[in-house]
């Protein structure tokens, strides 16, 4: 490494809460109204407001009768069948009194006076009467008027990322359109004479720039819109002259030029442009040369950070330590990396000193969930990666895990 930035090198732990404690320093993007499809991905810069009791009336949850419970205590009981309720009938056409039933489907509201509904299969119709062979309680297969949301109640609140769930309630609440935090502009800068774009043949001894496409798609996964910038050669002013474009964007992701090489350039190129470093590196595998930092250029701050080159490096990375940032700068809250627990297939061995996090792939069953490791080639081979599906978490402190030892899993 250049002597341009002080080393600062992070255990994972303190490194992940050194980014989240910079991203909630953080601004989001600004507001804008969007119709409800096209916020998919984003973070809401409202709240989501029930714009009436949900449900609005007692909703029946089974086909059956309508009844009251006290009727049917003793069973079998008989009564009197009123007529039938489907879902969308205005149910105030009956009233039900002692030793009465109507018939309802699901989804329709329970008239008054009844208190319960009987699921059809305990029941017997000859048309005029119902036989009722087994007892329920008040309330049983009813739900409540307003017992989802009160009217004005918020059903979802600022910061959720807009998905499927979200959009069913922006649809039940009527919003065709939702105010969602806009895309964070992020710049993907690539470093490296070795590297060509994809659609240029590799020399002999070049390779193919996958890291800034596999960045971007990350980055549009996480709500971003992402920018691919020309690779920058190992040269200090080329270089110097891309990441000042860069730092124009919300978010800077460099990859390459952060190690300890003599052509890495990367650290010295930001040194001197006033940067400031949070950390220069973590105590994990893959991802060991990973920079964080901001530059303050005419009163502007942008985020960036220095990827490792290696592929799976980059998108492990990514997960780790800049999926909070961007996050942050498009509005959503926080969210927990995702790790489970998973038995390990079969035994192997590494080495102590950093956290290490091994592609794998979720095997067994639902009352026993297994891990397999995927072999794999170091942080450059991309086959281990699309193979795998999870990471494998091996504490900095073990050297070798057990077949059928409960381990950690981060979800890819």
């Amino acid at each position: 490494m250049n002597d341009s930035a002080k080393t600062i090198l992070l255990p994972f732990d303190e490194a992940r809460r050194v980014v989240q404690q910079q991203a909630a320093k953080l601004t989001p993007t600004e507001p804008e109204l969007i119709s409800l499809l096209d916020a998919v991905g984003l973070a809401l810069a409202e709240d989501l407001c029930a714009d009436r009791d949900f449900p609005p009336f007692p909703r029946a949850t089974r086909d059956g009768y309508a009844v009251r419970a006290a009727d049917v205590q003793t069973v079998p009981a008989r009564l009197r069948c009123l007529g039938t309720i489907k879902a969308g009938d205005d149910a105030s056409q009956f009233k039900v009194a002692a030793n009465e039933a109507v018939e309802i489907m699901t989804g329709a509201a329970v008239p008054s006076g009844a208190d319960a509904v009987v699921m059809v299969e305990f029941t017997e119709s000859d048309g005029n009467c119902v036989a009722v062979k087994r007892a329920v309680k008040p309330g049983e297969n009813v739900v409540q008027a307003g017992a989802e949301a009160r009217n004005g109640q918020v059903m979802v609140p600022r910061g959720t990322r807009v998905q499927h769930a979200v959009v069913a309630v922006a649809a039940a609440v009527g919003r065709p359109e939702v105010a969602a935090y806009r895309r964070p502009r992020v710049v993907i800068l690539a470093t490296g004479d070795e590297l060509v774009d994809v659609n240029l043949p590799p020399g002999p001894h070049e390779i193919r720039n996958s890291n800034s496409y596999s960045l971007a798609a990350q980055v549009y996964e996480a709500g971003g819109d992402a920018t691919i910038l020309p690779v920058a050669r190992d040269e200090a002013a080329e270089l110097a002259l891309l990441v000042r474009k860069g730092l124009e964007a919300d978010l800077l992701l460099l990859t390459g030029g952060v190690s300890m090489g003599k052509y890495d350039l990367v650290e010295e190129v930001l040194a001197s442009l006033g940067a400031e470093f949070f950390f220069t590196g973590v105590a994990i595998q893959p991802g060991k040369p990973l920079v964080f930092g901001q530059v303050t250029i005419e009163g502007s701050t942008t985020t960036f950070f220095g990827l490792p080159g290696n592929p799976v490096s980059t998108m492990v990375t990514f997960q780790l330590f800049v999926r909070p940032v961007l996050d942050a700068l498009g509005g959503a809250k926080p969210e927990p990396l995702p790790f489970v627990q998973a038995h390990l297939t079969a035994a192997f061995s590494t080495k102590t000193g950093l956290t290490r996090f091994l592609p794998g792939r979720l095997c067994g069953s639902l009352a026993s969930p297994e891990v397999e490791w995927v072999r794999w080639q170091g942080s450059g081979d991309l086959m281990s990666i699309v193979k795998s599906h999870c990471y494998i978490v091996v504490p900095p402190d073990r050297e070798r895990l057990d077949a059928g030892e409960a381990v950690t899993v981060l979800l890819a």
